[in-house]
């Protein structure tokens, strides 16, 4: 293919967004593998008990390591912003509303508007294999087989978005075992390709809360015993689990260009492939089926493989597929490579374990940042390499140390590669990004501009302001980009909220003054435009700016996030029966006027409050009775002759 051709095909990255284990950011993801962390840890207790589990040697029922890849705060989630009760949140598998929030962080980070795309063919493909709530819920018994566990079953976790979001493309999850996250992407690109959406958004997501899964990793032999992936050493002893939550927002790459979108990276191809009957068994890996794919995938990017320049390997830390994999990439990318410039290979999984099915995507993020920085961080825990891997014949190196990538006359090219139990291989084929525009340089001298924030609540409002007067002083990420396009980037790339503020500044440091409260900017030039906007009228951003700006990072919604966990929801149980329905189960905010559908309160969650009443009341419920109410008021009215009654 000619470069025209490659980019008529070619995908951006336009967003991304993560949590991972010591990291709850892309930002704080670098700064990890920068410096070398090794962000795994001892099993908390609120997962399961790894004392009573814990064992040496591969006996029945145990569990060979104490140590995994946590992400902390799996309960923790802002149900306000997603219109559900409290009841409902709880009720929710924790990978739906941390995929949620995540999703809505890679939007922003994307500076694609969520009410825009609203009715749009969006697609969304969600890689996964675990539904832990789930079946930690039905282990309890029949009578935990309640109708609301609906929502936990796996086909929901890109339904979810697709609903909140009112996308109305392929919403599909993926489950191919380790290469769930990575085929998720592939089949994005496809969808985009193939002009079936036109925004997609590719994710994974994996939250380990039962032990069962390492239980039977430890009978195969295929635990590492210390909790940690061992990429490329001669004691990898294999698998080393993680949790994860990872999106990726993808566009064309021409729709990008024109839409002035910030591209992080571009996707030039993937491929995906089994291993067939290569191998003796399902569950062996097969070097033919990895030797295709690579092929596979850098025929359809239109790259010679020797050209490559780094690797983001599966990198599992298995003692049987590590000298598999690197045998295939040496076989490959090493073919007509320059002995000057030997491909440099590394793997996530040495810093936050291996995240399953979210795996990959923990690997395509890691290896767009690498692109953005330049720089390779070192692999960690390869201490002596395997002897079973020809080192000396591979052009290969597993970087120790944070290396610059090699300063060519091209952008860099790198492949992420994911493996599955399943036999399904994957590998994606992504550049670096052409440079960026140049930022707004304001004409003359420094003119005013206005900064529109708004959020869901005011303490959102609140804890807003304080992120962007950090963001725009002379220590914040902000400093870096020209006051203009932060103003216009935060107009006109993020959705406006019903609680505002608006302040109006000709500097980073007036701007951040304004929202700290320092007074004397009122009057000013476009004051009237910010009052407009604190009302809640729309603006015409267009005509404010007067042309288009460059869209520039900000920071993140701040989520007023509360703790969501069975068997803790009633911890906070003071106030009457009324109080105690209402907290639980309204959506938004109400009075005594509010009808009960408004909040949020339908028929479904009458049933569910009618059985929860009758727990609590000690009383027989008629749910004839109960759904004749039709306000907040009547509901206050009736709960109080319950009580009365009970006395």
């Amino acid at each position: 293919m000619n470069r025209s051709d490659v980019d008529a095909r070619s995908v951006a990255v336009i967003g991304m967004a993560c949590r991972l284990p010591g990291a709850s950011g892309t930002d704080e993801l670098w700064a990890l593998l920068r410096d070398g962390v090794d962000a795994t840890s001892e099993t908390p207790p609120e997962r399961y008990d790894v004392d009573a589990l814990h064992s040496v040697g591969p006996g029945p029922g145990g569990i060979a390591s104490r140590r995994a890849g946590y992400v902390g705060q799996v309960a923790d989630f802002d149900a306000e912003f997603f219109g559900m009760s409290a009841t409902e949140a709880v009720e929710l598998d924790p990978q739906q509303r941390l995929l949620l929030m995540t999703a809505w962080e890679a939007l922003e980070d994307a500076g694609r508007r969520p009410d825009l795309l609203a009715g749009t063919r969006t697609g969304v493909f969600v890689g996964n294999a675990r539904a832990d709530y789930l079946e930690l819920a039905l282990r309890q018994g029949p009578e935990a087989a309640t109708a609301s566990q609906l929502n936990n079953f796996r086909s929901l976790l890109p339904a979810r978005l697709s609903h909140f979001f009112d996308f109305r493309g392929p919403s599909i999850v993926v489950d191919t075992a380790c290469s769930s996250s990575l085929v998720a992407v592939h089949q994005a690109v496809q969808s985009l390709r193939a002009g079936e959406s036109p925004l997609a958004l590719a994710a994974g997501v994996n939250i380990t809360l039962r032990p069962d899964e390492g239980v039977v990793m430890t009978q195969a032999d295929a635990m590492a015993a210390d909790g940690r992936s061992k990429f490329g050493d001669a004691h990898a002893d294999g698998h080393a689990p993680s949790d994860a939550v990872a999106v990726v927002v993808l566009k064309r790459l021409a729709d990008a260009l024109a839409d002035g979108d910030r591209i992080r990276a571009v996707i030039q191809g993937s491929a995906v492939g089994n291993d067939g009957r290569t191998s003796d068994t399902v569950l062996n890996p097969s070097l033919t089926g990895q030797l295709d794919v690579l092929r596979w995938a850098y025929e359809d990017a239109g790259v010679n493989p020797a050209d490559v320049d780094y690797v983001e390997a599966h990198g599992s830390g298995s003692p049987a597929l590590d000298p598999l994999e690197l045998a295939a990439l040496g076989r490959v990318l090493g073919e007509g490579r320059p002995a000057d410039r030997p491909l440099l290979v590394g793997s996530v999984k040495t810093n936050i374990g291996h995240a399953e099915a979210a795996g990959g995507l923990a690997g395509l993020i890691k290896t767009v940042l690498c692109l953005e920085h330049g720089q390779i961080p070192a692999s960690l825990h390869l201490d002596i390499p395997n002897p079973q891997v020809a080192w000396d014949e591979l052009p290969l190196v597993v970087p120790g140390k944070l290396l610059d990538l090699p300063e060519l006359d091209r952008p860099a090219v790198a492949g992420v590669s994911g493996q599955g139990s399943s036999a399904l291989n994957a590998h994606v084929v992504i550049r670096q990004a052409d440079p960026a525009g140049s930022a707004s340089a304001p004409p003359g001298r420094a003119k005013p501009y206005v900064l529109a924030l708004s959020a869901r609540s005011a303490a959102a409002l609140e804890a807003l302001a304080r992120s962007y007067a950090d963001h725009l002083g002379p220590d914040g990420a902000g400093a870096a980009y020209a006051l203009r396009d932060i103003c216009f980037s935060a107009a006109t790339r993020r959705q406006h909220h019903e609680h505002r503020l608006a302040v109006v500044g000709s500097t980073h440091a007036e701007i951040a003054a304004a929202l700290t409260g320092s007074p004397g900017l009122g009057g000013r030039p476009l004051s009237a435009v910010a009052e407009r906007y604190r009302r809640g009228d729309d603006v015409d951003w267009g005509k404010v700016f007067g042309r288009s700006g460059r869209f520039v990072p900000l920071p993140h919604y701040p989520w007023q996030t509360k703790r969501y966990w069975p068997g803790e929801e009633h911890a906070k149980d003071g106030g009457d029966l009324a109080s105690w329905v209402l907290r639980e189960h309204a959506r938004t905010g109400f009075d005594d006027g509010s009808t009960l559908t408004e909040i949020g309160i339908d028929s479904l969650a009458k049933l569910r409050i009618v059985v929860e009443l009758t727990k609590r009341s000690s009383q027989d419920i008629d749910p004839e009775e109960f759904g004749r109410l039709r306000t907040v008021g009547e509901l206050r009215r009736w709960t109080r002759s319950l009580e009365a009654a009970a006395r």
